[in-house]
């Protein structure tokens, strides 16, 4: 990868005649007064009796291609404040300054300010250049107005224009207050910041450099925009031929629609899951290069954003199970993948949505439950690598979306991430679920309960826990179970049971032949079955339920091919 990392500070940033430039269509400035009053309180605790030495503003993602004018691919939102600041410092000190009277001390102090941070000279053409310009839907304010210091216009200006005016004039109220209009301690004090605050600078030399960068820090917990650099990427396809402007602004309203319903973090995700619903399996870490491999013209850029467009909803009700875009069938089984904490299908339901529901809204409906069984059986019991279910999906995926299977056809093509009852059950006969898993726990009981006595109860109602028959915390009642047993066999399936709250704070780490009365007279009968069959609780004990219970489950969770 062609990248290079250092740390500057702001001054090293801005010197030696270098550039920034904001993409064209990167997302405009959004910072409101709470990001600006946090940067003020960071830069201002710089200073005073008890001074920090430093301030770290985290990472800078730039992409030149000379290292003298960088593409702001992260970070501008921060660049640009600092940027008002540095212009709220210089229009201080000309309104301190003497008019029209070069020598005074506040008008060279502006002049170097300005020409340190905000624009300098060209060596060549004498013109007067910014240092920072911003992207097309705020440069020009920046440029026309708060760059040359010009009486701000308060009517026609965008939501971020009116939010840059009223930074600047935030920060040169602070800084108004905080010097005491004294222009030596304002100069004072950009000179001293500007030493102290200091970025990571990452510079790359092109996108797919600069998507490795954020798949990277993204996985250290960073939190940055790799949807945005692919809107760059996509939009700069779009405008590189002859488009009209309203075709851009359509495609701005669009994606800023899909981003609003979605999140800018859960975007990438979505992107994927759309992509691999229609085209051969990418992987997280190729997703970038695949797509500025397969999109390389104006019609592509389109065809992919209007998809996009498409699936962002079906994809939010996938993820939302609660919401009315569903039948109760098709929402039990939704909200199923989502406590199994299984993402994989999304990309196959993605294509099934929108391939079968319209005709055959009950298949849709069969092929979600077949989803369903598959991850319970190879996701939660059997606990299979996700690598060979992830390319059957997508297989299957491209199928439905090329309309050469339907619903009969893609529930036969599960057969091979469909575990056989022999494995099913052998893995459920020995499968623990800790404290983590309890939701799940607790569905796989009142599945069990439902296929023995009939009976529907709400699993996540309060009035009924998990009873764990060797108890977690056991007293002196439970000395058959040596340590070594007992890290084994507390989660055990076969030790997990269903009792009413009460009931179950009530027992305690009671012994088995105290709870065995309870249990009895419980209203559930996968609990008072355990009762009848069992005048002891032992190891063996926990196993031959259990293997009952594997022997039930391999019934309920079944696909009829």
């Amino acid at each position: 990868m062609n990248f290079n990392t250092t740390n500057n500070t702001f001054r090293q940033l801005m010197g030696n005649a270098l550039s920034y430039r904001v993409p064209l269509f990167q997302r405009d400035y959004s910072w409101g007064a709470d990001e600006w009053d946090d940067l003020w309180q960071d830069i201002t605790g710089l200073f005073g009796e008890d001074p920090e030495p430093a301030h770290y503003m985290g990472y800078l993602v730039l992409r030149s291609e000379d290292n003298k004018a960088f593409d702001i691919i992260d970070g501008q939102q921060r660049m640009t404040t600092l940027s008002l600041l540095m212009l709220a410092a210089v229009s201080n000190l000309k309104r301190l300054a003497v008019p029209d009277d070069a020598n005074d001390p506040q008008y060279r102090r502006a002049q170097q300010l300005r020409n340190n941070y905000i624009g300098y000279l060209d060596p060549v053409s004498l013109v007067p250049r910014s240092k920072l310009t911003l992207n097309r839907h705020n440069d020009r304010f920046y440029q026309n107005y708060l760059v040359p210091l010009e009486q701000l216009p308060r009517r026609g200006l965008n939501a971020s224009e009116h939010l840059l005016r009223q930074a600047f004039i935030w920060f040169e109220e602070r800084l108004r207050e905080h010097s005491e209009d004294n222009g030596e301690e304002v100069a004072r004090f950009v000179d001293g910041a500007v030493d102290k605050l200091f970025f990571t600078v990452i510079t790359v030399t092109d996108e797919l450099n600069a998507f490795k960068v954020f798949e990277t820090l993204n996985a250290r917990g960073v939190r940055l925009s790799a949807t945005d650099l692919l809107k760059n990427y996509l939009f700069s396809v779009v405008s590189g031929g002859d488009v009209h402007e309203s075709e851009i602004k359509a495609l701005e309203d669009r994606w800023e629609g899909i981003v609003e319903l979605l999140g800018s973090e859960s975007f990438p995700e979505f992107l994927r899951v759309s992509w691999n619903s229609r085209n051969k399996l990418a992987r997280k870490a190729d997703l970038f290069k695949t797509i500025r491999n397969a999109i390389r013209d104006k019609a592509g850029a389109f065809e992919l954003i209007r998809d996009l467009d498409r699936h962002a909803r079906v994809y939010a009700a996938l993820r939302s199970p609660e919401e009315g875009f569903w039948t109760d069938q098709e929402r039990d089984s939704l909200t199923q993948l989502q406590m199994f904490n299984v993402r994989q299908p999304l990309s196959v339901l993605l294509a099934a949505y929108e391939r079968l529901a319209e005709n055959d809204r009950a298949g849709f409906g069969r092929f979600l439950r077949a989803i369903a069984v598959v991850s319970f059986r190879y996701n939660v019991i059997c606990g299979r690598k996700s690598n060979e279910q992830e390319l059957m999906y997508n297989h299957i995926a491209r199928e439905i979306s090329a309309g050469r299977i339907g619903v009969v056809a893609a529930i036969e093509a599960l057969r091979p991430v469909y575990p056989q009852d022999t494995e099913f059950s052998a893995a459920f006969a020995d499968k623990a679920l800790r404290s983590r898993n309890k939701k799940v726990a607790r569905f796989i009981l009142f599945q069990l309960e439902k296929q023995l006595s009939g009976n529907s109860f709400d699993f996540e109602s309060a009035k009924y826990g998990i009873e764990h028959v060797l108890p977690e915390n056991p007293g002196d009642d439970w000395d058959e179970f040596d340590d070594r047993q007992r890290e084994a066999f507390t989660y055990r399936l076969g030790n997990l049971t269903l009792l009413k709250t009460s009931d179950n704070r009530d027992l305690g780490n009671a012994g088995f032949l105290e709870k065995r009365p309870v249990y009895q007279a419980s209203e559930f009968a996968i609990t008072s079955k355990l009762a009848q069959d069992f005048d002891a609780w032992t190891v063996d004990k926990i196993r031959l339920h259990q293997r009952w219970m594997a022997k039930q489950a391999t019934g309920i969770w079944r696909i009829s091919f």
